[in-house]
């Protein structure tokens, strides 16, 4: 691996940068972007239940503010459950812009990165063609220095497409997972209510 960023040269340590941040971004979001932790599933049957038991209170909007992404949704919603349909509503979907905001965190770092990588490989590629040409004078050609910029333009350019192609696949990916989570809240909170104000059956 050495051999390769020496053969590669100076332009390769931004790309070498970019891959490590994109890897952290990428597992950050694959353990935080999961359904259990986000928009777990028997969430709202519990809360509809403790709340036809016990009406809302303190300690319940505390559990559920600490507990997911919906459980924050759902709070803020009970928090207003004595006020009407529609402020209900407006409150939860204020509610819904903020977590939408906190479920993308990094994204646009991740999309930026795979749309600067190639670019940062075209630099390293014009640097490479910079020594080919710099290999050549009147006093002859240095196969050296010539190998050298050969190697500079082509291991850039493709580190810099390696790092482009899995960046842009998991910033897509995660950019639907986050718009399939923000539906499955919104039904979620939708339902939770319609049922206290009465429309819906439990």
């Amino acid at each position: 691996m050495l051999s390769l960023i020496q053969a590669a040269g100076w332009p390769i340590w931004p790309i070498i940068i970019a891959s490590i941040l994109a890897l952290a971004i990428i597992g950050e979001r694959m353990w935080t972007l999961r359904l259990s932790v986000v928009s777990p599933k028997e969430l709202l049957p519990r809360v509809l239940s403790e709340y036809k038991r016990n009406g809302v209170n303190p300690e319940m909007l505390a559990r559920l503010q600490t507990h997911s992404p919906l459980g924050q949704i759902l709070a803020v919603g009970l928090r207003n459950v004595k006020s009407t349909r529609e402020v209900m509503k407006e409150s939860i979907e204020e509610s819904g812009r903020v977590i939408v905001h906190d479920l993308s965190r990094y994204l646009t770092t991740l999309g930026t990165i795979a749309a600067l990588s190639p670019l940062m490989g075209l630099f390293g590629t014009l640097v490479g063609m910079i020594e080919i040409f710099g290999s050549n004078s009147p006093a002859g050609s240095n196969p050296a220095q010539l190998a050298y910029g050969i190697s500079v333009a082509l291991y850039n350019a493709a580190f810099g497409i390696l790092v482009a192609i899995p960046s842009m696949i998991f910033y897509r990916h995660f950019r639907a997972k986050v718009d399939d989570f923000v539906v499955e809240m919104e039904l979620q909170a939708l339902k939770l209510v319609e049922i206290v104000h009465g429309e819906r059956e439990g």
